[in-house]
Order: C-alpha cells, then structure tokens, then sequence
C-alpha cells in the first residue's frame, strides 16, 4: 500500500473513531448510534446496488424499497410488542414481492428481487445487531468491545502482514492475505479484548475476554473474507470510495457485523 494511502486510511480512521465513540457512548436519549448506523446501512446498500448493477445489466434492484427497508430494521431493536425485527423483514419481504408485479421491467425480476433482499440482509439485518448489542445491559462497554477488538485485528492484520507476510490465506479469494496477518490479527484483538473488559467492567474473566476477542477477529477475518467472495465474484476492487483510504461503506463494515452478531450471541446465551 503506498504511503499516500496509507495515511488516508490512518487520517480517516482518526477522524471516524471518535465519532463512533460519541455515537456509542451518548445514545440516550437521541439514538445517535442507531441514526448514524442508518446511514451508514443506506450508503453500504447503495455500493451493493451499484456493485450488482455494473456486473450484470439485466439485474435492476428495488432501490427505493432497499433504502427504506435497511432504516427500518436498523432501527428495529428499538421497538417491542408485535413489531419485531422478523415482523419488519417479513413485511418487507411480502411488500417487495408485490412490488415486482408492478415494475414494467419483468425480465430478471426475480433475480433483482433476490439481490434486493441479499444486500438488505448484509447491510440492514446484520448492521442491526450493533443496536441490538448497545440495548443490552453495559451495552455500551459490548460494542466497544466488539469494535475496538475488530479494529485491533484488522490493524494488527495488515501492519503484520505488510512485515512478514509470506504464506497467502486464501489466494483464490484476496492474494493479499497471509497467515502471518491472520495470527497478527488474532493477536492484536486477543490482546487488546481484556483492556476493554477491564476498562468498563464488563462481566466476563480475563481467561473470557481473550476468548472473546479471538472469536471477534476469527469471525471478522471471515467476514473480511466474504466480502473478498462477493467483490470478485462482482469484478471490483473496493466496494466504493465513500470511506477514504478504506474503500466504500461496504469495504468498512465487512469484518464489523460479523464480529458484532457473535458477540451479541455470546452476550445473551453466555453471560
């Protein structure tokens, strides 16, 4: 990676981090945390489209619906009673099924249809379980674990790898990955996870926290891995260039969700 680039992924990182901390950390009673992941989900859906688009024409989402149905299950943590994050993704299921039969383009319907909901799931369904995880009791401490963990993997990853990378991870799927940054990776987020648990009390031991952040970067580098998939299955590079020297939205929140929604399981059925 040159210099130059570099330092846009650093400066970008400097600027977002806290950011997030505040959103995190103030959630009451503004939901800025859930605002800004809003956001953030319409314009990772958006990269999806696009990058779904560009690779096959006769594939035409249903945008408008994508753009308010990702909001609304973001947001769906927040609600109780009959509405429900299935109740929100059922609707929307049904409402844009419905919606094929009036769109004059019928050819590939199904298929842009099926696309809708694939990148609604990614980028609205799995984003949601960061609001679920700041619902919880200490959320606040849960998803700083989760995100700083993350972070600490993916920094750790690429820093190690750059060094000593040698052995490719997957060469089919991103040349770029070794090994040595996997383990890098694993250990950035091992270490960094019991500071976090120590820092805001979480309940969980130490033995637990480093356990905790080996799944985070185990499960982030998978992530990181599927979107590889999907991206060269797609003919692109980055999803976008939305998040200087990161890519797109997409491209940020790959190893992100998948790290958030083990910790959320882990939360509720473990401690």
């Amino acid at each position: 990676m040159a210099a130059t680039n570099l330092q846009q992924r650093l400066i970008t990182a400097f600027l977002l981090i806290p950011v997030v901390i505040t959103a995190t950390w103030f959630n009451h009673p503004i939901p800025w945390l859930t605002i800004g992941c809003a956001i953030w989900g319409v314009f990772a859906l958006s990269e999806f489209f696009n990058l779904v688009k560009n690779h096959d024409q006769k594939v035409k989402p249903l945008t408008a619906a994508g753009f308010v149905w990702v909001p609304a299950l973001i947001a769906g943590p927040h609600f109780s009673g009959h509405i429900t994050q299935s109740t929100i993704f059922t609707v929307g299921v049904i409402i844009s099924l419905i919606w094929l039969l009036f769109r004059t383009q019928k050819e590939s319907a199904f298929l842009s249809w099926a696309w809708t909901v694939a990148g609604v799931i990614y980028t609205g369904l799995l984003l949601s379980y960061l609001i679920a995880l700041r619902l919880l009791p200490d959320g606040a401490g849960w998803v700083f674990l989760a995100l700083f963990a993350t972070f600490a993997s993916d920094t750790s990853a690429f820093f190690v790898g750059s060094l000593i990378g040698k052995k490719r991870l997957a060469p089919s799927i991103s040349p770029s990955k070794t090994w040595e940054g996997a383990i890098g990776g694993l250990a950035g987020s091992m270490a960094i996870s019991p500071l976090v648990v120590f820092l805001f009390n979480l309940p969980v031991s130490w033995l637990e926290a480093i356990l905790m952040g080996a799944l985070i970067s185990i499960f982030g580098q998978c992530g990181d891995l599927i979107e590889s998939i999907f991206k060269r299955n797609m003919s692109a590079k980055d999803s976008g260039k939305t998040v200087p020297g990161h890519g797109g939205c997409l491209d940020r929140m790959d190893s992100v969700v998948f790290a958030v929604v083990m910790v959320y399981y882990y939360v509720i059925w473990l401690v």
